[in-house]
């Protein structure tokens, strides 16, 4: 099965962090974040190689150049899969770099999309198999919203009543990626439009929208606090998203 990855963003986020000189270059694309002595984007595809899945579908934008050197000078490191880089351009939305994608998906009933910033432990064959009982166009992963932020509970007058710790307490949950669509997809996005906006709402008004909810690990490395703590599971050997080594 096709995997897409969003790998064309600008990564602002992240600032100009840079771990060294040697394994980070600053300003380079998000998805060439390294964890250890690999980019981001090798886990990710990894974790997909793990479960079978080897064709991939990269969507390129800024800095593609980088994303392009690095698959020339390290075939060693997936010399059994197949990749496509594409480019689709520097400021192109999300939902408009899979558009310009359709045609290389035209054969494929299924296929599986995903950014290039988050990483789990989650059986990507028990939620293939979800998705294929419940019979609908598009799913994706649902998670528990991270928020270590306090809940304050103020009365009218902005009296505070009480302060419950941490929003992650209650039942909140994000869009986690993962996604996985059938092709008839392509009926519900218009070119330049973004993925998730228009295009979820047209399906979730037909009821073509499912989330698989998953408790587990998730991680999304959105800004240098993300980098930070990925950094020290990895140095711990607490690396939950590296199946492939169980």
């Amino acid at each position: 099965m096709k995997v897409v990855l969003f790998c064309g963003g600008f990564g602002m986020r992240m600032g100009s962090f840079f771990q060294n000189k040697t394994d980070f270059l600053e300003n380079s694309p998000k998805p060439m974040i390294m964890i250890g002595n690999r980019p981001i984007l090798w886990h990710i595809m990894k974790y997909y190689a793990h479960f079978g899945h080897r064709d991939f579908i990269l969507c390129l934008g800024y800095k593609a150049d980088i994303i392009k050197e690095y698959f020339k000078t390290n075939n060693d490191h997936f010399a059994d899969w197949n990749i496509q880089l594409v480019d689709t351009g520097l400021n192109t939305k999300i939902g408009q770099r899979l558009f310009s994608v359709k045609d290389l998906l035209r054969n494929d009933d299924v296929f599986m999309v995903n950014y290039t910033d988050g990483l789990t432990d989650v059986n990507l064959k028990t939620y293939l198999e979800y998705f294929m009982k419940h019979d609908k166009i598009a799913s994706l992963l649902s998670v528990k919203a991270p928020l270590g932020f306090h809940h304050v509970i103020s009365n009218k007058n902005g009296i505070v009543e009480r302060i419950k710790d941490g929003l992650g307490n209650f039942d909140l949950r994000i869009n986690g990626g993962f996604f996985i669509f059938k092709n008839e997809f392509f009926n519900y996005i218009k070119d330049g439009e973004e993925l998730v906006d228009e295009p979820f709402e047209r399906l979730i008004r037909q009821g073509q929208l499912i989330s698989y909810m998953y408790d587990g690990f998730w991680k999304n490395i959105d800004n240098y606090k993300d980098k930070i703590e990925i950094d020290e599971m990895y140095e711990k050997n607490n690396s939950p998203w590296i199946l492939w080594e169980d």
